[in-house]
């Protein structure tokens, strides 16, 4: 690599791919935009980084307030977010998220609410506890058995367009395994599973295990962190779900992908518990660059360009030209499924992806993926023309279809 630009990676040898993952989907309004690069700008001439421990600071303090109004909406099941904790990457937005969690149930007298449930196909990161609720089987982790403390998995959610009967009944298994199990809460990723298995669900789960959650007395932890800020055609997808959970984690887009960052939102009642609970009066977690407000300032322009609500139109027509792009691939030989939700487009094959080989091939014609097990997909940045699309979803057709 030597420079991006926009939408495009500029190799070291010259040639220029266009950033068809938006670099592991976080740089969505493409690379080096101007609102943010100047917002970066300014905050480092002000203050690059300072400690988050006895100090505050203004970009810390504005972006936790304008989060809090970002996850709010009418009507929407589950008390609000009231309080934010920064964290630098996804992965420790999850590890944080558990141990809110944990100190939760201590803290209202349950600390044998100790585990967590989760569906078969998810992945929430790679540090230690966020290991633990991913796929034991088919994910990445698979090294680690007998290491990792068990968790309670159930099977992968019902597919996308699933009857009510169907995830009425997927809802039931859920509850069961919930009363069988010490559970403190339920983490899953919302409507699409990532870099599980690129898997779509109905909001209607989501909407349903909120319900569960509370009557079971269960947390709901929404992990959003690829999901959030317009991927999937919503600003969030539990608000779209018409559903707030106990805890959020949100992360990669947060920045637009200028830098790594993430924070985990909880409700007041969930804050108030850890802090009345044994451990300190605290949360027990304090990353060094937590709050850094380089971070910070840049995430306000980020939330800036989401807010504008640039996206709205230009989401549907990126999924109206992956489908139409992707078709060609439905009825081909070794392919599965084809499946675009948003900003997201899937093509699952019979076996694994020749991965050297289809990298190659789509790098010769332009287009920048990064393909894993039985999945070559794309999650272009929103900003892609309408010809730059249709230059990614040919060459996945080539890569992919009949040689």
């Amino acid at each position: 690599m030597a420079s991006t630009s926009g939408t495009r990676l500029h190799l070291a040898d010259g040639r220029e791919v266009i950033d068809g993952m938006s670099s592991w989907w976080a740089a969505c309004h493409g690379h080096g935009h101007p609102h943010l690069r100047a917002a970066a700008h300014r905050q480092v001439d002000r203050m690059s980084h300072v400690m988050f421990g006895g100090l505050t600071h203004q970009p810390a303090a504005e972006l936790a307030e304008r989060l809090i109004d970002f996850v709010h909406g009418p009507g929407l099941l589950g008390d609000p977010l009231t309080s934010v904790f920064y964290s630098d990457s996804g992965s420790v937005a999850v590890e944080v998220a558990l141990k809110m969690a944990l100190q939760y149930q201590r803290g209202v007298g349950r600390p044998e609410r100790n585990r967590f449930l989760t569906w078969r196909g998810g992945y929430h990161g790679d540090t230690q506890g966020p290991m633990g609720v991913c796929d034991p089987d088919g994910g990445m982790h698979a090294l680690w058995t007998g290491v990792l403390t068990p968790q309670v998995f159930v099977p992968a959610p019902p597919p996308r367009g699933s009857t009510p009967e169907v995830i009425d009944a997927y809802l039931c298994r859920i509850r069961t395994a919930v009363e069988e199990n010490h559970v403190a809460a339920v983490i899953v990723e919302p409507v699409v599973q990532g870099a599980g298995g690129m898997r779509f669900h109905d909001h209607a789960l989501v909407t349903g295990l909120r319900r569960l959650c509370d009557d079971t007395g269960t947390l709901l932890i929404l992990d959003e962190i690829a999901t959030g800020f317009g991927r999937t055609g919503d600003e969030l997808v539990g608000t779209a779900a018409g559903v707030v959970p106990d805890i959020l984690c949100i992360g990669k887009a947060l920045t637009g992908g200028f830098m790594s960052f993430a924070a985990t939102l909880s409700t007041d009642r969930v804050a108030t518990a850890v802090d009345s609970g044994p451990g300190g009066g605290a949360l027990m977690h304090g990353p060094t660059f937590m709050g850094n407000p380089l971070a910070c300032a840049v995430s306000l322009a980020a939330l800036d360009l989401v807010e504008s609500g640039y996206w709205r139109e230009r989401i549907p027509r990126i999924a109206e030209l992956l489908r139409s792009g992707l078709a060609p691939l439905r009825d081909a030989p070794g392919v599965v499924d084809v499946r675009v939700l948003g900003a997201i487009g899937v093509v699952e094959t019979t076996g694994p992806v020749d991965t050297a080989r289809v990298t190659a091939d789509l790098v010769a014609r332009g287009v920048w993926l990064r393909p894993f097990g039985r999945l070559l997909y794309t999650m272009p940045p929103f900003t892609c023309t309408d010809g730059e699309i249709g230059q990614i979803t040919s060459a996945m057709c080539e890569a992919v279809g009949p040689r």
